[in-house]
């Protein structure tokens, strides 16, 4: 595996999921948290299931591929597979297993604030702010402020970054629903 820690690749952008497919929104908060967080790059990170969810529609090598072909313009991100390297499918152990790899790198971990939503059902989730910045990007029918308790009783507020963008009304369920 090639080591992410480079001289300039300081801070890493991480979204991770199935990617059922891939999709614009994924791109669309991709660009916007390399620029605003100025992310040296993203890794989307494709995993083969979401633990909490039902086996994807699309298989790992087809996800894969689509992920590729939609970021194939964007030098900054790049697609990456790490389940057999890591021997988990959870975020807590790939991230543990990146920390590890790349010691003077800042990670970012990127997600929806629906996925924030059910982050105290993920495994370690409470040790997974020890790893990485948790960066909560906004959803349609999710509202960041909805969440504060959850926040304030569980989760340290400076581990948390809110990025105020525009909801884009996209997601991978809503685009299977009309294959």
């Amino acid at each position: 595996m090639q080591k992410l820690s480079k001289k300039n690749y300081t801070k890493i952008g991480i979204l991770g999921g199935t990617f059922d497919p891939p999709h614009k929104g994924h791109l669309y908060i991709s660009k916007i948290a390399l620029k605003k967080l100025k992310l040296n790059k993203l890794i989307w990170i494709v995993t083969k299931k979401n633990p909490l969810k039902k086996k994807p529609y699309l298989s790992t090598k087809v996800r894969i591929n689509l992920s590729k072909k939609i970021t194939e313009k964007e030098k900054k991100i790049f697609v990456k597979y790490y389940d057999d390297e890591v021997k988990s499918i959870n975020t807590f152990n790939l991230l543990n297993y990146l920390k590890k790899k790349n010691k003077k790198t800042k990670l970012f971990f990127l997600m929806g604030a629906d996925n924030f939503a059910k982050f105290h059902k993920w495994h370690h989730w409470e040790k997974i702010p020890k790893l990485t910045k948790i960066v909560i990007f906004p959803r349609q029918n999710y509202s960041i402020k909805s969440l504060k308790p959850v926040i304030s009783k569980k989760l340290n507020k400076r581990d948390l970054i809110h990025i105020d963008s525009r909801k884009v009304n996209i997601s991978s369920s809503l685009i299977r629903k009309f294959w």
